[in-house]
């Protein structure tokens, strides 16, 4: 078909002719097919670029009179420009969801939840074998963040004793919690 011919179905489908529309389709799909088929590089994804390339076609006819190209040069720039649209579109995406991995829920999952809730069931049982002021070191020391030094003057002993309770109530509630 002769670029009059294609140009004169252009023009008749800008005012929604549908059977020049078809004619159009017709003629130059075979064409557009390579252009998205090149660009895409993917038969499924080039079939659904031509949908929308037409689509655009029926839509904007009215400006192709408005254009300098030849009427084959402005669908090719309409299948390509789409084309293009489709593959950043992706790369959006991709970035998106590279984007989104890195982005972690903090709280525990339910499954967590009943694990640690068995756990500390467990922890606080080893610590009730412990000795009262030993045990009540320990919770303060790591669940309250006591240092040392505070936690020597809160008891009434030496440092290096309070150091001693400590390391040894840690080691008894490893062996408990190993059984």
């Amino acid at each position: 078909m002769t670029a009059p011919d294609i140009t004169k179905l252009i023009v008749r489908t800008s005012m929604k002719d549908r059977a020049a529309f078809d004619l159009l389709y017709r003629h130059t799909s075979a064409k557009l097919f390579g252009v998205c088929l090149r660009i895409l590089r993917d038969r499924a994804e080039a079939e659904e670029a031509l949908q929308d390339v037409y689509i655009k076609i029926w839509a904007k006819a009215d400006r192709f009179a408005v254009s300098e190209l030849s009427p084959i040069s402005w669908l090719v720039a309409i299948a390509r420009n789409h084309s293009i649209d489709r593959i950043r579109a992706r790369r959006r995406a991709t970035v998106e969801l590279d984007e989104a991995t890195g982005v972690v829920d903090p709280t525990p999952g339910p499954e967590a939840l009943t694990v640690a809730a068995g756990e500390r069931a467990r922890v606080f049982s080893c610590l009730d074998e412990l000795e009262n002021d030993r045990a009540a070191a320990v919770k303060a020391a790591y669940l309250s963040g006591f240092s040392y030094a505070e936690l020597a003057e809160r008891f009434g002993v030496p440092l290096n004793t309070m150091r001693t309770w400590l390391r040894r109530s840690l080691m008894k509630l490893r062996e408990c919690l190993e059984r």
